[in-house]
């Protein structure tokens, strides 16, 4: 069972989001926090699998919260996705070079959502595709050459779905194939690109010209 643990200072999205993660049969909420002193204090005490953080929160904000529980230094770091409903870009890059596990926004949807747990479960990091596509284009010129990497076919089609914000089961049902499938092509193209998460792999399609 994944334990998450919810941190919000609206109490109707902290009900919507408890919804959605025990609406799953391997999923339950562990935890709620409507602040980000309670966050850090609830995190450290039921160490959850997973912790949801708003950022804008009363006390302390998710950032700051954020670094105490898996920022540089911590010794036994929580994985921590960042749930908000803002998008700049210095939010982004100091949540993503704090240690978060994930950046989504709350309108990203319920499957949006689980997916992010699972990806941090996992050890991935799964981004909002708004957010992504805007990072990729800061990103060099793409390369000219149409470098496949070894890739498969069907292992490039995974990577174009993926690169445009795909989840796993969208991806699934869109070519066809068992959600378990895109899982085991995309832990192959992992391999063979040597990325760490969902984002260096959009960032090596865009780079190569891959995504319409």
């Amino acid at each position: 069972m994944i334990r998450v643990m919810v941190a919000d200072d609206q109490a109707m999205v902290r009900t919507g989001f408890g919804m959605i993660i025990d609406s799953q049969p391997d999923m339950e909420v562990v935890g709620e926090a409507a602040d980000g002193v309670a966050a850090v204090d609830l995190a450290r005490r039921l160490r959850p699998d997973v912790a949801l953080l708003d950022i804008r929160m009363p006390r302390m904000d998710g950032l700051e919260a954020l670094r105490l529980l898996a920022g540089k230094g911590v010794a036994d770091p929580i994985k921590v996705v960042v749930v908000t409903t803002f998008d700049l870009d210095e939010y982004v890059h100091t949540a993503l070079s704090t240690g978060a596990c994930g950046f989504l926004l709350k309108d990203s949807g319920p499957a949006l959502l689980v997916e992010a747990v699972r990806a941090a479960v996992s050890g991935d990091a799964l981004i909002s595709p708004s957010i992504t596509v805007r990072l990729l284009e800061h990103l060099s010129p793409p390369a000219p050459a149409r470098d496949d990497a070894g890739l498969s076919p069907r292992e490039l089609d995974v990577v174009r779905l993926a690169a445009r914000g795909l989840t796993n089961a969208e991806i699934a049902e869109r070519l066809f194939i068992a959600v378990g499938t895109v899982k085991t092509h995309l832990g192959s193209v992992h391999m063979k690109l040597g990325a760490r998460n969902r984002v260096e792999i959009a960032a090596w399609a865009w780079e190569r010209r891959l995504v319409d």
